[in-house]
């Protein structure tokens, strides 16, 4: 009976994971933007029925439409109540108060094309640039991708409280600021999709660069990143290059997470990868994201970064990897974003091109920024190029900063064994 709930429960948490976000956009048309929290509880109650009911009578032949159904009749229990009708009523929930008009609008509301939409009204609604971008983060997480408060709190190395009160911050803000679940147009949609499309990547870099020991939640980060910038690229109304680009950035980065850790848990840089462990159905993927990107007469910083990562996917081997046409990208770069992290990733480049001392000489000129005080590639960085240039004293007094920092288990294990190999030399 333990391994039957076991199943189970993987069962509901693989539909929670892939039909929660859904159902939460449905419903969220349904009560309105004022009552996103009301549209999770409803789910959630779906979802814990479930697992009450399928523990004795087993899982039904179509798990993914019992749990709609329920969810459906949920929602119109709570449209039809005397208090919800004279408060919250909104166009949708006004169809579902008539025995009439509720079948036709519960086929309507739940059809795939319906359920699409209302993903990509919610990601623009979890994205208003009235709200704070880390609140943005936390409440496309927990609304769209059914990520728990806990979950949350983990992939950011922060507490349960905090994310509850960012989401708590960000719902009030939709509440006060009357915020439309729509998706914007004309002039207004370019600048929102900027404000979208910076807050999935950030989603996505904190999957690919976690901060935490989790790997489960490190990779779910980097596939959510994904489908929500798909779910926009599938939309014919929203026709965008940066989207393009900005999946052949993500698809092409993540072909390479599997060779990213070695056995025994330890990351490992690109020159240490192995590249038969490269998923190539992914930089295919990349790749043709990429040249449709093109098409159109556009260039941003996710166009040159998935042409940087297209370089590295592409080549045969480490050795043979084209670090003339990545710098000539980085300059390119530098015009359009000048930030800390973006100089130092140019200085890696030059190491390959020149000698340890002259990228010394260029980290120098930028390493007054505060940022890199706790930016971990920084240190690394930082370290291996005096370890190369024959001062490994150097290089260890960084790398034992870098260990004062807030690290997971990998990071500190990364450090720890080039520790003991600066140790070797000194």
């Amino acid at each position: 009976m333990t391994g039957n709930k076991t199943n189970i429960r993987n069962k509901i948490d693989h539909l929670f994971r892939h039909e929660y976000g859904k159902l939460v956009a449905v419903l969220t048309k349904t009560f309105g933007t004022s009552n996103i929290e009301l549209a999770e509880d409803v789910v959630q109650e779906a979802m814990l029925e479930a697992l009450n009911k399928w523990s004795y009578e087993g899982i039904p032949d179509n798990p993914t439409g019992w749990i709609y159904k329920v969810a459906k009749y949920k929602a119109v229990n709570i449209v039809n109540r005397e208090q919800y009708k004279r408060e919250h009523a909104s166009e949708v929930a006004r169809h579902l108060q008539s025995e009439w008009t509720v079948a036709p609008a519960l086929k309507h509301i739940f059809t795939d094309k319906e359920i699409a939409d209302d993903q990509l009204r919610m990601i623009f609604t979890c994205c208003h640039p009235s709200i704070s971008t880390d609140s943005q983060i936390a409440l496309t997480l927990k609304t769209l991708c059914g990520f728990s408060i806990p979950e949350i709190a983990k992939a950011f190395l922060t507490t349960n409280e905090n994310i509850n009160k960012r989401l708590v911050r960000a719902r009030k803000t939709i509440k006060e600021t009357n915020i439309p679940f729509e998706v914007p147009v004309g002039k207004k949609l370019e600048h929102r999709l900027s404000s979208v499309l910076e807050t999935i990547y950030l989603l996505f870099n904190e999957g690919y660069n976690a901060t935490t020991g989790d790997t489960i939640i490190r990779f779910e980060l980097c596939e959510e990143a994904i489908r929500l910038a798909e779910i926009i690229a599938s939309n014919a109304n929203i026709n965008s290059s940066q989207t393009y680009a900005l999946l052949a950035l993500m698809s092409l980065n993540t072909s390479r997470f599997d060779s990213r850790i070695d056995a025994s848990n330890n990351l490992l840089n690109l020159e240490h990868q192995d590249r038969n462990k490269w998923d190539k159905a992914l930089i295919k993927k990349g790749l043709y994201y990429l040249e449709f990107s093109a098409k159109q007469n556009e260039i941003s910083i996710y166009h040159i970064l998935a042409t940087i990562s297209a370089h590295h996917c592409t080549a045969k081997t480490y050795e043979s990897t084209d670090w003339e046409s990545i710098l000539a990208l980085y300059d390119l770069l530098v015009d359009i974003d000048n930030s800390p992290l973006i100089l130092l990733n140019r200085v890696v480049v030059i190491a390959k091109l020149t000698t340890s001392k002259e990228a010394l000489e260029q980290l120098n000129n930028i390493e007054g920024d505060s940022i890199f005080h706790s930016y971990l590639p920084y240190y690394t960085t930082k370290a291996e190029l005096h370890f190369k240039n024959n001062e490994p004293k150097i290089a260890i007094e960084l790398l034992n900063n870098a260990l004062k920092l807030p690290l997971n288990k990998n990071s500190k294990a990364l450090i720890n064994n080039r520790l003991e190999e600066y140790s070797k030399k000194n």
